[in-house]
């Protein structure tokens, strides 16, 4: 099976390879994953786009060609440049050894043009040609020209409401596929939702701010995106249970929650009254952690600032 390859930004580095292989597996559950680092290895039959798509915080993706034990280039590493007019090359160097990376991007450059007849294009080039240093392995591969992903519009916002990258890396990580239903009992402006129709996933929000669900529909519509909004209490959640296929929320907490129940108890009466086998990832108040009830299930703290640390639960 063909290997691709994703550098990720370090910021949230747990999440961000547990994403990548949450998607990979979803696409392919034979899918093998290697991590070096911030580096995943994926080795699977899924074309690297659609797992790029998809994903938060990778910073680079494409093909792995081969492994290699130094800097060796011939005809066969470069036929991908076949039918290619332009290319760049570029080194990512996740190794502690230290190299004169302009130098070596020159290098390898001539290098290539000695096999190919496309150009040096460092602006826009069809292929972008790269050679990965880690401690033990070194890699060569490439990417395609791709196009750049647009995303969601918001018209309107809310101070406290949940950050987009939280909110998709969470649909990720329960493997939500395109075609599925996701629901937020706690919408807000409508994060949860903009980000699940950008992939292609339905959505249903429920919010018992009136005022809440007209900014949610606002932001959906100014997207030409179809999800449902319902002016509700979370408590209405068991009756629209047979309607979706798993859950994604932030609980709401401090100046954010406008309710006379204290966010314990929201939080021990939200996952009292869960529907059974459904997808669930939800956001809370560190703070909030109660009982053994929540105990095996992964957990991932999101540190804030001082005051604030946020986990991510995912059932």
């Amino acid at each position: 099976m063909p290997e691709s390859f994703f550098v990720l930004s370090k910021d949230y580095l747990e999440l961000a390879t547990d994403e990548i292989s949450a998607i990979a597996k979803m696409y392919d559950r034979f899918s093998k994953i290697k991590v070096i680092s911030n580096l995943v290895i994926v080795q699977s039959k899924t074309n690297v786009n659609e797992i790029t798509k998809r994903a938060t915080f990778v910073k680079t993706s494409g093909q792995i060609l081969r492994k290699m034990s130094g800097l060796f280039l011939d005809e066969e590493n470069v036929g991908v440049l076949k039918n290619a007019k332009s290319f760049v090359c570029r080194v990512i160097n996740l190794s502690p050894n230290q190299f004169n990376v302009p130098e070596l991007e020159s290098s390898m450059g001539d290098m290539i043009s000695k096999f190919s007849h496309a150009k040096v294009n460092l602006e826009n080039p069809d292929i972008t040609v790269y050679l990965i240093f880690t401690n033990n392995e070194n890699f060569f591969g490439f990417s395609k020209r791709s196009k750049e992903q647009v995303r969601p519009k918001k018209i309107k916002k809310y101070p406290h409401e949940l950050d987009w990258k939280l909110t998709r890396v969470m649909i990720n990580l329960i493997g939500m596929k395109k075609g599925e239903t996701v629901c937020d009992p706690f919408c807000g402006t409508g994060t949860t939702l903009l980000e699940a129709e950008s992939m292609g996933i339905h959505g249903i929000g429920l919010d018992f701010d009136e005022k809440m669900c007209e900014i949610a529909k606002k932001n959906l519509k100014v997207n030409n995106y179809h999800s449902k909004i319902i002016n509700s209490e979370f408590h209405g959640l068991s009756k629209i249970a047979d309607k979706f296929d798993g859950i994604v929320t932030d609980l709401p907490y401090g100046t954010a929650s406008k309710t006379s129940e204290k966010p314990q108890e929201i939080l021990k009466k939200f996952f009292s009254m869960l529907p059974k086998r459904k997808k669930v990832a939800i956001m809370y108040k560190k703070e909030m952690d109660f009982n053994s009830k929540l105990n095996g299930l992964k957990k991932y703290h999101i540190y804030r600032h001082k005051s604030l640390t946020r986990t991510i639960l995912i059932k």
